[in-house]
């Protein structure tokens, strides 16, 4: 296999022994790691008393024209070579082999092993023998033979006695057990250890039922950060299909382990701001995966907005509208998933402190508006519900009460999980589809204007100088609004609160 993002291409290894200078030629383009697999494929024959011919052996990985790169050619090629020189040493043709090779022989867990698994199922092959360490990412995907194998012995073992082995399957209940892992660092804020902010809290609702943006706008220690991490806790769990979309990213990424097979969690990514864009995007000479596809299905959480550089942040634009990145190279593009929720949070001024009664602003005028040109309009209007997070009074800090008792956090869960059901019952084929992902026809479908509607977003145009996708924006967490409060259709009250959440 070859990857390419999140999908794989059939590589088949050849190998052809012929008289001639000793020499071990790999064609097929490709890269320094594959070139030193002959090195690594030798010292592991020799280390199990198989003999490396002295001759001239010719590797080709086709297609030629298909850029290959990491060491998961080793167990092919060794494969091949062995076979090259055994013929009773048969390999069958409905098998996909896949592992990188240490010098004494064992297998080492590669990247990419479901991406692989599924591809193989799709391309209607019988089974994939790959590293025991990939054992359990691999067992995910039903409907192929996986064999985890431990060593270049237990290949060979294999091919000449399959039916001594049996396939691995996933013990029962283990998905969200032993094999699942937390993504995120804020698994234990929840709602319950913030004090005031009900508007926020409010807004975080609207944005955890429909799968909308936010930017929070307030002095330092006002709760912004605490809000956006206690935000997680809100979503529902992941479906079983979206941890398989989830876990496929970040096997990509080389973030899973054996003891990591699935991520079974809700994603929390916090980049620094001294990030890059592509770290933030994704890219690279074989482009992986960046911070937006690592919190697909879950949250993005940049703090101090601001301080990111402007040509970071505007890279978030395209994929904020498709919920898509595309990263483009010479040798093709490179699609990856990013459809998650963007939070965000600045602070009024460069100090911090502007407009704040109790702290004097140091701040100049040029200091102030420099300060809040870093953040582009195009991208402002990306983001649905802008709001203001003042200081919380030292009386409401100081009270002993629980702020939000469990018994109303769960009410408030099993209200967005009921708003949630609503937009799943609207597009059954979609799972997961939120009113975030609403194009303009399904709006036209879902959300009928009449008169009184008409005249009041006629007026909230004129007013707050919205722009036609700010418009659309406000109808989506509009009719995310009536979902919550189970109402069949979007009311003036729903749209009114909705404009309450633009920025002026």
């Amino acid at each position: 296999m070859a990857f390419y993002g999140l999908r794989g291409q059939l590589i088949t290894v050849e190998v052809d022994i012929s008289a001639g200078m000793p020499m071990c030629t790999i064609v097929g383009l490709p890269d320094t790691a594959v070139q030193e697999a002959k090195e690594r494929v030798r010292a592991a024959l020799k280390n199990m008393d198989c003999r490396f011919p002295p001759q001239r052996i010719t590797v080709n990985l086709a297609p030629a024209d298909v850029r290959k790169n990491g060491g998961l050619y080793d167990l092919p090629m060794a494969l091949g070579i062995y076979a090259a020189q055994n013929p009773k040493f048969i390999l069958p043709q409905d098998t996909i082999f896949i592992g990188e090779l240490a010098l004494d022989g064992s297998l080492r867990a590669i990247q990419g092993a479901i991406v692989a698994t599924q591809t193989a199922k799709e391309l209607r092959f019988r089974a994939i023998v790959l590293p025991r360490d990939n054992a359990a990412e691999a067992g995910l995907i039903h409907g192929i033979e996986v064999f985890p194998l431990a060593h270049l012995r237990d290949v060979f073992h294999w091919v000449q006695k399959r039916d001594d082995f049996t396939p691995f399957v996933t013990p029962h209940g283990t998905p969200t057990d032993a094999l699942s892992s937390s993504t995120t660092t804020a698994a234990l804020l929840d709602f319950t250890q913030i004090r005031g902010q009900e508007m926020a809290k409010r807004a975080l609702t609207i944005a955890a039922a429909g799968g909308h943006n936010v930017l929070m706008s307030g002095p330092p220690g006002s709760g912004k950060t605490l809000l956006a991490k206690s935000l997680i806790s809100l979503l529902p769990q992941l479906s079983q299909q979206e941890m398989i979309e989830v876990t496929r990213l970040y096997s990509t990424a080389g973030q899973l382990n054996n003891q990591r097979a699935l991520i079974s969690e809700r994603p929390f990514r916090n980049p620094h701001h001294t990030s890059s864009a592509i770290a933030l995007v994704g890219g690279g000479t074989w482009p992986r995966p960046g911070e937006l596809s690592l919190a697909h299905r879950g949250v993005l959480f940049l703090d101090e907005l601001p301080e990111f550089p402007r040509h970071v942040l505007e890279t978030l634009r395209q994929p904020l509208e498709d919920k898509t990145v595309t990263i483009a190279r010479a040798h093709g593009s490179i699609q990856y998933p990013a459809n998650m929720i963007f939070i965000a949070t600045q602070n009024p001024c460069p100090c911090g402190y502007l407009d704040d009664p109790t702290h004097e602003c140091q701040c100049s005028a040029a200091d102030i508006k420099r300060y809040r040109q870093k953040i582009s309009g195009p991208l402002l209007d990306r983001i649905d519900l802008h709001i203001h997070v003042p200081k919380v009074d030292t009386k409401s800090l100081l009270n002993q009460q629980e702020p939000l008792p469990e018994q109303v956090i769960a009410r408030l869960r099993q209200r967005i999980a009921h708003a949630r059901a609503l937009q799943q019952q609207r597009w059954p084929t979609h799972s997961g589809r939120l009113n975030s992902d609403m194009n303009q026809t399904e709006i036209k479908k879902w959300i009928p204007i009449n008169p009184s509607l008409e005249t009041l977003l006629h007026r909230a145009v004129d007013n707050l100088h919205l722009s036609a996708r700010a418009l659309f924006r406000v109808l989506r967490v509009a009719r995310t609004i009536a979902d919550l409060d189970a109402a069949c259709e979007v009311t003036k009250d729903h749209v009114a609160e909705a404009l309450q959440y633009r920025a002026r």
